[in-house]
């Protein structure tokens, strides 16, 4: 077995989302970066395949021909114009992504599954400054005085690589955050998730809106429903870990029978076929801010824990903790400054305060899930009310008119019909 020894300015740990944002990005600003993949793309990852306007602002900064060829191809990406929220009592309330249209008015969002959306993400890393090595295992990740070392295995090859710092976006399991934080465990506040892709499932919305159920059974996690392109739905459930290991939860056979049994969801599913098996994942919560970075390193994606607290969204969060990333270590080149104080305030300050406020109300909104009555009443008053149906679509776009949800004086409204 030879060993070659490679220099680089940047290694990225992990080539989804968060990985190649950061690639993306890293290109823009013409800083040399290898990329260390354990696996072989194509390939798979347990998800539930939505995608926010956060992904498409993202892959538009980083090259609107690519968002174009999203957007234009209905056959692999779904366009999602809204969500339907089901209340823990059964009613549905369906809320659009945007209030204003016109005919040259894209989606905001859309659905693709990840082993497609990966996969295209991973065709566009291809350029001069990018080195990807795929089916690599990293056998060991250490600091000296220039940086990080990481040795890798790849083709029978060991290949040692050394940059003056890395990007950890490798998953809540990730070994960047293992090796260089000691708060490398899941957080207790962590979600367990259910993917399971099914055929045949009837009364989807005819604008592919994407379905959260509240089941009083699962709270404060939640059901989904996610249409994807032909006809096939994404099917899911998500729930607190804490609460799995309280109540002795099984969940796999929770969404069965919710599938099985629920009144509003189960003569759907009547004629309805899974495809493949039933997979589990994690999904480490951005509860509270957590460490994102040190001297020569820095987390991005689920490896920073950047999961949104109540829509469970990591697919958006991933790619864009991956262009600041790529952003503060444009700067750090340029300034010779690998530190973690450095780094504390080019990256992390910056992504918490773009993200902060937005975890924060996801946050608070997750807790009020633990209230049944409280989600019911705002979805009734909602069903009869087109003003308060306006201002919750309004709350995708405005977090100022989102925060309004984790106030009591905005039930108080509610109940006095204001």
């Amino acid at each position: 077995m030879s060993g070659q020894q490679l220099e680089t300015s940047v290694i990225i740990i992990g080539a989804g989302p968060a990985g190649a944002g950061s690639s993306f990005f890293l290109t823009k600003y013409g800083i040399p970066h290898i990329i260390i993949e354990r696996e072989n793309f194509p390939r798979d990852k347990v998800c539930g395949d939505a995608c926010s306007g956060k992904a498409a602002l993202v892959i538009n900064r980083a090259n609107p021909e690519w968002l174009s060829e999203i957007l234009n191809d209905e056959q692999k990406f779904m366009p999602s114009w809204g969500i339907t929220f089901v209340a823990p009592n059964g009613k549905p309330l369906d809320i659009p992504f945007t209030a204003r249209r016109t005919k040259e008015t894209k989606a905001p969002g859309f659905t693709v599954p990840r082993l497609v959306f990966d996969n295209f993400l991973f065709s566009k890393i291809a350029s001069p400054f990018a080195t990807v090595y795929q089916g690599a295992a990293v056998a060991d990740i250490d600091k000296n005085a220039d940086g990080v070392v990481v040795q890798i295995l790849h083709n029978n090859e060991k290949i040692t690589v050394t940059a003056p710092v890395i990007i950890g976006a490798d998953g809540d399991k990730s070994i960047v955050r293992k090796k260089f934080l000691s708060e490398h465990t899941t957080a207790k506040t962590s979600a367990i998730g259910l993917r399971a892709y099914y055929e045949g499932v009837t009364g989807m919305h005819p604008e592919h809106f994407i379905e959260l159920h509240f089941l009083k059974e699962v709270l404060p996690g939640y059901l989904w429903i996610f249409p994807l392109p032909n006809g096939q739905v994404n099917v899911g459930v998500g729930v607190i870990s804490e609460r799995i290991r309280r109540k002795k939860i099984n969940l796999r056979q929770q969404m069965l029978d919710a599938i099985t049994n629920n009144p509003q969801i189960a003569p759907r599913f009547a004629n309805a076929k899974l495809v493949g098996g039933i997979q589990g994942w994690g999904l480490p919560l951005a509860m509270h801010r957590q460490p994102l970075l040190g001297d020569n390193f820095v987390l991005v994606g689920d490896a920073a824990s950047l999961v949104d607290p109540f829509s469970g969204e990591g697919i958006g969060n991933a790619l864009y903790s991956g262009m600041l990333a790529a952003a503060a270590i444009k700067d750090a080149v340029a300034q010779n400054d690998f530190s973690g104080a450095f780094f504390s305030r080019a990256y992390d300050d910056v992504l918490y305060r773009r993200l902060g406020d937005e975890f924060r109300i996801s946050a608070v909104l997750q807790k009020l899930c633990n209230y049944p009555r409280l989600f019911n009443l705002v979805v009734n008053k909602a069903y009869k009310s087109e003003s308060l149906r306006n201002t919750i679509s309004s709350m995708f776009t405005d977090m100022d008119l989102r925060a309004q949800l984790g106030k009591p004086s905005f039930y108080l409204k509610i109940l006095m019909n204001k």
